[in-house]
């Protein structure tokens, strides 16, 4: 059975603790487009997805939406998320960590969720100063040479493979002043809590993935 052509979709911005008095919107998301959503929130893990389409709800980006709860057809999804890479086991030796295809790192303090969180893309920190032959995106990837950051798994959510490393408070310390140096003036503000990240993860968006947001 194929899957609606249409879903008449409601969303809202998600406010925890008390009733939302934030505007609703209304939009017709085509079966894909739901999917593509649902799927960031999920993986591939069929069962699940379709739980969350006979449910009517889902929370991403901080927005929840509602639909018309429906059965969908196993057939009919494995059509859509055969479209979608596959993640690899975590670990994995056969997907080891390139630099040269690193397009963010996201820093993140301990806890969970965690309580700081700085996401520095490569067209934003990847310039030199005056002077300067270095930039802070390469103080960043210099972390990696001494101990390659493990893989960890592919994330829907961003479109890519993730890669992480614990650091250690010698490579926070030694950030901070990397920072202070080489760091554009325009994200000073948000690299005042470097002190206080734990852990850094690379996102390396995979090459000739058939990964690519439904339109």
């Amino acid at each position: 059975m194929p899957l609606p052509e249409t879903i008449p979709v409601k969303y809202t911005e998600e406010e925890a603790e008390y009733v939302s008095i934030r505007p609703v919107v209304r939009q017709s998301f085509r079966a894909a487009e739901l999917v593509d959503m649902v799927l960031a929130v999920t993986g591939k893990d069929l069962p699940r997805i379709q739980q969350i389409l006979r449910s009517g709800t889902v929370v991403f980006h901080s927005y929840r939406y509602w639909w018309e709860g429906f059965e969908a057809d196993a057939t009919a999804l494995d059509e859509i998320l055969a479209r979608y890479p596959d993640t690899y086991p975590e670990n994995d030796p056969q997907r080891p960590f390139r630099a040269e295809r690193c397009t963010e790192a996201i820093l993140e303090s301990s806890g969970s969720p965690a309580r700081h969180t700085l996401r520095l893309r490569r067209e934003v920190v990847d310039t030199r100063k005056l002077l300067r032959a270095r930039s802070f995106w390469d103080c960043l990837m210099n972390l990696t040479r001494g101990a390659a950051p493990a893989y960890r798994e592919y994330s829907y959510a961003l479109r890519g493979d993730l890669y992480s490393m614990v650091l250690a408070p010698p490579q926070v310390a030694e950030l901070a002043r990397d920072a202070a140096q080489y760091a554009p003036r325009t994200l000073r503000a948000e690299l005042a809590n470097l002190p206080a990240m734990a852990q850094i993860t690379f996102l390396c968006p995979r090459a000739n993935s058939r990964d690519t947001p439904l339109k």
